[in-house]
């Protein structure tokens, strides 16, 4: 597998899994683009653009500093669920999906879009009345008012975001194939990032639990590589559907839930 002469933008690539993404592909020849609040580490891109996810006019900024084409986009930036419902949904959802229509037309044909979504989604189909409702908010600052009418709080805020992340990524599925660009999701359980402790703050006992079923918690570099195949060519056939990569906590969930044990 080989990325070289590929320009993928990353967000969130100042640190955690989107640090380690930038790492990888650029080991593999690509040239970064490296969206986040914060500056990256020296060497981890070749473009740098400060850029605010639940802010609608640094979003919009982001499509005119961009320098060339983009081969790859890789949505990996995401706020815990101690930042509050209404940032959350901004920035793991509605401006994730804002800003992904806003370089559309800065992607070249057969490029890849690559959502990193969360085990905490994989009920969305259960779910699917918020979550038709959270894909039809289209501006960020109706957020707060969808929150209250659908009484979302912190933390149902974090699984609802991803829920609707892995829902629009089923819908998308062939939303651009007359360009070849492919869009996919990446669900891992729980990973050691700096987020990690605020995810298990706020979500108790039920992570807890998750924890249990496997021997560690993830890595960022356990999710990289699998983010970097699905920006290469080799994964041109694989369209709208989304991964788990989380140590199995995935198959339990279906095993327990379908008697197989």
């Amino acid at each position: 597998m080989s990325l070289q002469g590929k320009t993928i933008l990353i967000t969130g690539a100042a640190s955690g899994i989107g640090a380690a993404c930038a790492a990888t592909v650029r080991a593999q020849g690509a040239r970064v683009i490296a969206v986040d609040r914060n500056e990256p580490a020296a060497g981890l891109c070749d473009q740098f653009i400060r850029a605010d996810l639940a802010q609608a006019d640094s979003i919009d900024s982001v499509a005119k500093q961009v320098h060339g084409r983009l081969d790859a986009l890789c949505n990996i930036a995401g706020l815990p669920p101690t930042k509050g419902r209404a940032p959350v949904l901004q920035v793991n959802f509605v401006g994730l999906r804002q800003l992904t229509l806003a370089l559309l037309p800065l992607m070249n044909d057969g490029a890849s879009i690559v959502n990193l979504a969360s085990l905490a989604g994989f009920g969305w189909a259960d779910q699917i009345g918020q979550v038709r409702a959270l894909l039809g908010v289209s501006n960020l600052e109706d957020v707060d008012a969808f929150c209250e009418a659908n009484g979302v709080d912190d933390a149902r805020a974090y699984f609802l975001s991803k829920e609707a992340l892995i829902a629009w990524t089923l819908q998308m599925r062939w939303a651009w194939r007359s360009r070849g660009i492919r869009m996919n999701a990446i669900s891992p359980g729980p990973v050691e990032t700096p987020i990690h402790q605020d995810f298990l703050k706020t979500l108790g006992k039920r992570a807890e639990e998750d924890m249990r079923l496997v021997e560690r918690a993830g890595r960022p570099d356990d999710i990289a590589p699998l983010v970097a195949f699905l920006c290469d060519d080799g994964s041109r056939w694989v369209r709208g559907v989304n991964i788990p990569c989380d140590g199995g906590m995935a198959a339990n969930i279906l095993c327990q839930s379908s008697g197989l044990g």
